[in-house]
């Protein structure tokens, strides 16, 4: 049973309420002052927390997707699989599965899309990741079989999953449906995780000595896709969004790199490199590479070139906020920033959801697949 499904939800609580009534039911037999005893009421009481944790840790799992699976729970790596199909893939880009996306129709391409589960190979930085990439209808139809479509990357925070960009933010659903409404035109998405170097956090940072991040972001991952896929080179075919860690990076990937990303957009977005123990020493004592992972140092000391920023922030439950306005107040031409802030919203899932719908709309805007 897998860590997300509703059966070991459901054990969890029912284990927990069976430990609550035992409880109450073998009290007055434990009640005694013998080793015997307080070793039952101990073990009795350590048990019902154990589990009511656990209950409320799976429930908050479920809700919000931190981890997708026992292995990724546990920090192991997972199989990527056997190659079931190579009607999509290259030389840098192998196709090792299809499945068929939340969406009415989704059993048939050219209605509903489809999504690929591919292995991107890095070819300047060595790098290897799993992502998915989303194709929309459109991209099945005769009527659009020589168009070339606008592509975006999509990056969920630290630690998630990529399977979080499919079941709890929803992004192919949504893309879908806001294409279908008619407010953004059709697009790709390459959605995947930020940590191409597991379980290290690498914050998009090319390593001295270690994984070159950015490079296989900025560089590899674009040359791969458009190879494969009918997406153009161009800075206007290219945009970059995600979450957290994946806004942080988003952002940074496209100041840094006007000329492959147009547009930028991060959700609950911080603006400088983690340092902890989740990263390790990023820059290996290179101040210029620090700084130059601060965002806000690069706006006021790196030329700006013609990339669109998006940033989301709350007035009250994120923590970003004086960040963002910063942020945006340095931003120049010919560079353009937009923003939404919500009145309220943490920094979870729940508010992502609300901010993902406008913010494809902004990126669809931005992007052209001519």
């Amino acid at each position: 049973m897998g860590l997300t499904s509703n059966k070991v939800l459901a054990l969890a609580v029912l284990a927990g309420v069976a430990l609550f009534a035992a409880t109450i039911w073998l009290w007055p037999r434990l009640s005694r002052r013998s080793w015997r005893a307080v070793l039952g009421r101990v073990g009795l009481l350590l048990a019902t927390q154990v589990v009511l944790f656990a209950s409320v840790g799976l429930a908050a799992n479920k809700s919000f997707l931190f981890y997708g699976s026992w292995a990724d729970l546990l920090g192991q790596e997972q199989d990527m699989g056997v190659v079931v199909d190579h009607s999509a893939s290259s030389k840098h880009l192998k196709v090792v599965g299809k499945q068929k996306p939340d969406v009415p129709g989704g059993s048939r391409p050219a209605v509903g899309g489809q999504i690929h589960k591919v292995v991107i190979e890095g070819e300047k930085s060595g790098i290897d990741s799993p992502a998915y990439v989303y194709l929309p209808p459109e991209y099945f139809q005769p009527a659009f079989a020589k168009k070339t479509f606008p592509a975006t990357v999509v990056l969920t925070g630290y630690p998630g999953t990529a399977e979080n960009l499919l079941k709890g933010l929803k992004y192919p659903r949504t893309a879908y449906q806001q294409a279908a409404d008619g407010k953004m035109q059709p697009m790709i998405l390459v959605m995947m995780r930020p940590t191409v170097a597991p379980p290290r956090d690498t914050e998009c940072v090319d390593v001295p000595g270690g994984p070159r991040t950015e490079t296989f972001f900025a560089k590899d991952l674009p040359a791969a896709v458009s190879e494969a896929y009918r997406v153009g080179t161009k800075p206007r075919n290219w945009g970059f969004m995600g979450n957290s860690t994946g806004g942080y990076c988003a952002l940074k990937i496209a100041l840094h790199h006007p000329e492959q990303f147009a547009a930028g957009a991060g959700l609950s977005a911080y603006y400088r490199a983690a340092e902890d123990a989740t990263t390790g020493d990023l820059f290996n004592g290179d101040k210029h590479e620090r700084k130059r992972a601060n965002l806000l140092w690069s706006l006021d000391h790196r030329p700006q070139g013609a990339s669109s920023f998006l940033v989301t922030t709350s007035k009250q439950g994120e923590g970003n906020l004086t960040a963002t306005h910063e942020f945006i107040k340095k931003v120049k031409s010919p560079a353009r920033v937009s923003s939404i802030t919500l009145d309220s919203g943490g920094h979870n899932f729940n508010t992502w959801r609300r901010e993902i719908p406008p913010a494809l709309v902004w990126m669809s805007g931005r992007l052209s697949g001519a």
